[in-house]
């Protein structure tokens, strides 16, 4: 099922990969009814250039923001400063939500690339999306 992502949110998305650079950026999108609503940053914990996490204290608000509002974890995002738009072991590792989309924003070439992918058992999945 394809991932239906507004274009002002895909490139919500690249500026705050490009903002983080050379750092990886991080943080979820909210849904309602499989529709994303809004795109919630995060601060990486890790402030590095190969990996990420959710700094502990933005995690619990980005939840405390889904309950109230009614929202669901739509997707979870990071960018790739220097690699491809495709899960790292270490990613696969970490993927803990089955129901949600795991995007990359690879800033790897001049041209960002934005991918959606399932990460269910560490068995990956990309998605298509469609930008409207």
């Amino acid at each position: 099922m394809p991932l239906l992502l507004p274009e002002e949110m895909r490139r919500a998305l690249i500026a705050h990969a490009r903002r983080e650079a050379p750092n990886e950026c991080c943080g979820i999108i909210a849904g309602k009814d499989g529709r994303p609503v809004r795109v919630l940053e995060a601060r990486n914990a890790e402030q590095s250039p190969y990996r990420y996490s959710i700094d502990s204290r933005d995690l619990l608000q980005l939840f405390r923001e889904l309950e109230v509002n009614g929202w669901d974890l739509l997707a979870i995002y990071h960018s790739h400063t220097h690699t491809p738009a495709y899960p790292s072991p270490t990613d696969l590792s970490l993927a803990a939500y089955p129901d949600a989309y795991y995007i990359l924003i690879s800033l790897a070439e001049a041209e960002p690339d934005v991918r959606a992918y399932r990460i269910i058992d560490g068995a990956v999945r990309e998605e298509p999306i469609e930008v409207h």
